[in-house]
């Protein structure tokens, strides 16, 4: 049996811009891609944490360098420049696979787009956790 496992995370990276009438999808810049081994057309899943959208849509390149991350075509709807977004894409893997497999999570400074840490595991969350 194979189970669908995290492949890689873009975690609070920021929303540089919407295009609505541009081809659909999300511009993500082509050093970032690289970075969290996400493929050019590969689905991606948005988590925005501005205003609780949660939709698919796919991968293309952005200009190397640019830190752009652009919501297109109907997706520009689900956001706005500046919020906060989650970025995933997860893999198929069957039992032997997922005991060897790491993640790419990828963390971002604050509000700029610039490559804060990479990571391949998520501590695991303590019972402290204060309700909001």
């Amino acid at each position: 049996m194979k189970l669908q496992i995290l492949k890689s995370k873009l975690h609070r990276v920021t929303i540089t811009n919407t295009h609505l009438n541009y081809e659909g999808s999300c511009a993500i810049d082509s050093e970032i891609l690289k970075v969290a081994q996400i493929n050019e057309y590969e689905m991606i899943h948005i988590y925005n944490l501005q205003n609780g959208e949660r939709f698919s849509t796919y991968a293309i390149k952005a200009e190397a360098g640019s830190r752009v991350v652009t919501l297109n075509g109907a997706a520009a709807f689900k956001g706005s420049k500046n919020d906060k977004v989650i970025i995933c894409t997860y893999a198929y893997l069957d039992d032997v696979e997922i005991k060897k497999h790491k993640p790419t999570l990828v963390y971002f400074k604050e509000g700029v787009n610039i490559i804060n840490e990479i990571k391949s595991s998520i501590k695991i969350q303590k019972n402290n956790i204060v309700n909001l």
